[in-house]
């Protein structure tokens, strides 16, 4: 696919042409002593949890570690489970004031996943619960080791649509306009040896 540069301010910011979709990522949003610290920090002080997820009437564990922050009570739920927003960290307001200044959006919560190692993932999907509203604003952090992030059109068996970015340690994706609506998202398991990762999915959770 095409690349352009430079949509919006910010350090080496980054468009992917891909159709029904807006998508801007900067590979070296933070540095990387800074996404370091902050790894680090998020690893010890952040309150995670191993959910459970029911599917097709079976009951396992999700595939990687969550916690979910916000604005005091803010409510969120995905494939039946249900989160009420733990109160933000010093750590958690610092990325979210840097990311807010180039994604011209107010973040009230984030969701966190903590990938533990190659096995840990997250299966396909887009980020369109009704609490999101219309044209929602994805704002992801990567910290930690590099993963794929694989992306497919939702009409992908029609048009054969997909594409790959490697999400490097301290970059930052966002996801705006309808992605949401026409693409499906995911992280693959991998069989190689690799380091933790840490990633941190910024969101505007509306009123009903």
């Amino acid at each position: 696919m095409a690349l352009q540069t430079d949509l919006f301010p910010g350090p080496e910011a980054q468009a992917f042409d891909l159709p029904d979709a807006k998508i801007n990522y900067w590979p070296r949003f933070f540095s990387a002593s800074e996404a370091n610290l902050l790894l680090r920090s998020l690893i010890e002080q952040i309150p995670w949890k191993q959910n459970k997820i029911r599917f097709y009437g079976k009951e396992s564990l999700v595939p990687r570690l969550e916690s979910w922050h916000g604005e005091p009570g803010i409510r969120y739920a995905y494939s039946g489970i249900e989160m009420e927003a733990k109160p933000w960290t010093k750590d958690l307001l610092t990325i979210k004031s840097a990311i807010e200044q180039v994604s011209n959006t107010t973040y009230n919560s984030v969701l966190i996943n903590y990938y533990r190692d190659g096995k840990d993932r997250v299966a396909w999907h887009s980020d369109d619960e009704k609490e999101l509203g219309l044209n929602p604003v994805i704002g992801s952090v990567s910290l930690g080791a590099q993963r794929k992030f694989k992306l497919r059109h939702k009409q992908f068996k029609e048009n054969g649509l997909k594409h790959d970015i490697l999400l490097q340690n301290g970059s930052f994706l966002l996801m705006h306009g309808s992605t949401q609506h026409h693409w499906m998202h995911e992280i693959p398991r991998t069989a190689l040896p690799i380091e933790p990762r840490i990633n941190l999915t910024f969101r505007v959770i509306r009123e009903s």
